[in-house]
Order: C-alpha cells, then structure tokens, then sequence
C-alpha cells in the first residue's frame, strides 16, 4: 500500500497523507494533470469519479462527481491557486450541488499536494486545512481519512498499468 502516514491535527485544523509510488515523480504528476487518469483515482474504489470539467492551471477549476453504489452522486470541485509542475499543486476544495456550484454549507479545505523524488521513486504528501476544527471535525465524521487512504492506494495499480 502506498499511503505510509495518515495524520490529522485539530489545532492546526490539517490532515496530511503521506504516500509512497514506485514511479519517477513526473509519472505521478501525470495522474492528477491528466482527467482521464484523475478518474481513476480521486475517490474511493466504491465511489468512482467522473472529471467533468478539467482546466488544471492556475485561476482554473476542476469539476467531478462521485457515484456512489447506489447510483447517488456527490459533486466537488478543485479552484487551482497555483502550480509547480511536476512538483505539486496547491488548490481550494469543495463540495457543489448538481450545477457544480460550491455547497456554502459544507467545509472547503485548502490542499497542497507535493511530489518529490525518494525512496523507490516519489514521496507524496497531501495535506488539507480547514478553516475551523470544526469543519475539520465534519470531514473526519464524514470518513475522509479512510475515503481519501483508500483512493490514494488506489494509484500504484494506475502507475504499473
């Protein structure tokens, strides 16, 4: 598995993920710079995602929808803030309604997802604050740590392919 660290932190209102890929940095880029690949790895193995709308640059948004086992979708978006290709990417993430507009009700976190070359080839961190602990709570009540474990797992199997 290539999730090494799972962590979060009610005072500074973070979760970070560690993670491990037998893959060159570049390669790992990859997977987020491409919607296609993104699809495969964004969400859970049981609630796979569709990448409507993919402007992956700085001032872009991207745009998906989860579907769960039951067919219920839950939609999200990505406002990028800013890029270091192939090195990460820093970006506010939300919930939105079925018109993939934000969900004020729901927490937004700001993500920095960094890439660099160690180990058998690229260490990965993510790492998500929230603007209160208590929307950092929310998305804990919600299963994030496991959800967002088992989608990150979900990319060696993309890389060997």
């Amino acid at each position: 598995m290539p999730v090494t660290n799972v962590s979060h932190d009610i005072d500074t209102r973070t979760i970070t993920i560690t993670a491990e890929f037998a893959a060159p940095v570049s390669r790992v880029w990859q997977v987020y710079a491409d919607p296609r690949q993104l699809e495969k790895i964004w969400g859970p193995p049981e609630y796979p995602a569709t990448v409507v709308h993919h402007d992956f640059r700085p001032g872009g948004r991207v745009t998906y929808y989860m579907t769960g086992p039951g067919g219920d979708k839950y939609a999200g978006y990505w406002d990028i803030q800013a890029i270091d290709e192939p090195n990460g990417f820093d970006f506010v993430d939300g919930f939105a309604d079925a018109n993939f507009e934000p969900v004020a009700t729901m927490p937004v976190s700001t993500s920095e997802f960094r890439f660099v070359a160690g180990g058998a080839g690229t260490v990965a961190t993510f790492v998500s604050t929230y603007p209160t602990a208590d929307a950092l709570q929310q998305v804990l009540d919600m299963g994030v740590l496991e959800g967002s474990s088992s989608a990150i797992n979900q990319i060696d199997a993309l890389l060997a392919a």
